[in-house]
């Protein structure tokens, strides 16, 4: 009877519902909603992070430098910390769809000035991610074309091959991530089985002759900096919550997954290269033929590493856009980055800008860093830590200020916020003791950008500074006829109150 009376009073309050009143939308509906399955955020993550190179450079590094055992284990520790970085991340992706990703999450549980802060290191992350590996694609892919036809390198195709693979990123991320994610899935799943299957199946104990700079750090923390910059971009399908299906289960699920299957893959290549299983793979990828691996070997790998970097350079391309499709929205950056594709829903302006500013920097990489390349890394690895600890110690305040704390979430955010803050010490001392001011120069930059930025922000556009933390929220097409009228108070916060000619026995304040 309850049930019944119940249903009568909604079929009521539909009847009686105000129709006439001004609809509220989500301020990210401009990108399709509820169009991304868990198989598409999967595609997202591992394209990003192309576990099929960080395979092959880990097995070179344990190659070269031959850490054994303690190498394996800083391996398999440094995969059990981004999982607690990721289970910090997941205390948000429960909660809310953002496609500023960890951006906007660190808003909720910290002020404005660490969230600029978090957002400064997500894109110099991000797009130091996307130079690092487009401008491996472009010789990777010049190489695979001398194996098959004429050997075009050198600068004129150098340039020529760098614009093709910036039009075809611009190209398919402007498409839409459905449309990319499930064939690169697939791709970067025969390069691993390919790499897997080269690694059990052949042996030698030949170590490889590619001339290597010696690190700055130590083998062991340099194996461990290496396998966080390779698993770069494993949170990258929380920048899509507002396009996929049930996002706060399979964006959290994702984001958990990525990382073990990154560090299983991981820790085999490592297993690999130390049982003599790994030289065949590295040497026919860095070496060639000369390596003594077959023509048929070498050509197969290098097909499969070039459709990784590919695949990198495009979830870069996706989930960088993305960013800057946040932040062009609440007007911390130019509002024209929020602008939307009609048909594709994607953020094409600000797809455009990304894969440009990626390309530049290829040019640049090229001509004046690839010699210093490991300052280079050790920047984007500074970036990449500030981020991952300002989002642990905001999801410790966060579960704080709505008192969802459990001894277990205390402990990982805590530890990992302190690690965070350890390692970004030990990376600056490292670097100045080596001559590496990169280092101390580019955390110092991460580290005021946020005050910078926030006074800027006061002065020229001081109502964009009420806007940062932009999320998918509920909107008037969501909710039930008769629950309610959604309005937006004086404070910007959004309100559902009862229809008018709702029965005062049916509304929601009644019985308070």
């Amino acid at each position: 009877m309850a049930v019944s009376a119940a249903l009568r009073a909604a079929i009521t309050r539909s009847q009686n519902a105000d129709q006439h009143s001004e609809p509220v939308f989500s301020p990210l509906r401009g990108l399709g909603r509820g169009r991304l399955t868990p198989i598409d955020l999967l595609g997202q993550s591992l394209s990003t992070i192309a576990p099929a190179t960080g395979m092959v450079f880990i097995a070179l590094w344990m190659i070269t430098y031959s850490p054994g055992y303690v190498g394996l284990a800083a391996i398999a520790a440094t995969t059990s910390a981004v999982f607690l970085v990721a289970f910090c991340i997941t205390q948000f992706t429960r909660r809310l769809a953002a496609a500023g990703s960890l951006y906007s999450f660190v808003f909720q549980g910290s002020g404005i000035r660490a969230t600029l802060t978090a957002g400064a290191a997500l894109v110099l992350g991000y797009l130091g991610i996307s130079v690092s590996v487009f401008s491996q694609a472009v010789p990777s892919l010049l190489d695979t074309i001398a194996i098959v036809g004429p050997d075009v390198r050198g600068t004129a195709a150098t340039v020529i091959t760098t614009v093709a693979i910036a039009l075809a990123v611009a190209w398919i991320a402007v498409r839409g991530v459905r449309f990319a994610t499930r064939a690169i899935l697939v791709v970067e799943a025969c390069s691993l089985i390919l790499i897997v299957v080269v690694m059990l199946a052949t042996h030698s104990d030949t170590t490889t002759a590619v001339a290597l700079p010696n690190p700055s750090l130590s083998a062991v923390p340099f194996l461990a900096m290496l396998t966080v910059l390779s698993m770069a971009g494993f949170e990258s399908s929380a920048f899509f919550g507002p396009e996929a299906k049930r996002p706060l289960i399979s964006v959290t699920r994702t984001v958990l997954i990525s990382p073990i299957i990154c560090g299983v893959l991981f820790v085999f290549a490592a297993w690999a290269a130390m049982t003599g299983h790994g030289a065949t793979i590295v040497g026919a990828y860095f070496e060639g033929t000369a390596s003594g691996a077959s023509a048929e070997v070498v050509l197969a790998v290098k097909i499969g590493m070039t459709c990784s970097w590919f695949a990198s350079t495009l979830g870069c391309a996706q989930a960088g856009s993305r960013l800057l499709y946040s932040m062009g929205i609440e007007r911390v950056l130019p509002a024209p980055l929020a602008r939307v594709h009609r048909r594709f829903r994607t953020p094409y302006v600000a797809v455009l800008a990304f894969v440009a500013v990626s390309a530049a920097g290829v040019f640049i990489y090229s001509d004046t860093v690839r010699d210093d390349s490991g300052s280079f890394d050790g920047v984007v690895e500074t970036a990449l830590v500030c981020a991952y600890t300002l989002v642990a110690f905001a999801s410790w305040k966060f579960l704080r200020r709505i008192g969802e704390h459990t001894s277990l979430t205390r402990i990982c955010t805590v530890s990992v916020s302190v690690a965070g803050v350890g390692l970004l010490v030990y990376i600056v001392l490292d670097g100045a003791v080596h001559g590496m001011w990169a280092l101390p120069i580019a955390a110092l930059a991460v580290a005021v950008s946020g005050t910078v930025w926030s006074s800027l922000l006061r002065r020229a556009r001081p109502e964009s500074l009420l806007m940062v933390g932009a999320f998918d929220s509920v909107e008037t097409a969501d909710l039930l006829p008769g629950a309610g009228t959604l309005l937006i108070d004086g404070d910007g916060r959004r309100r559902l109150v009862p229809d008018r000619g709702t029965a005062e026995g049916d509304s929601p304040e009644h019985g308070r």
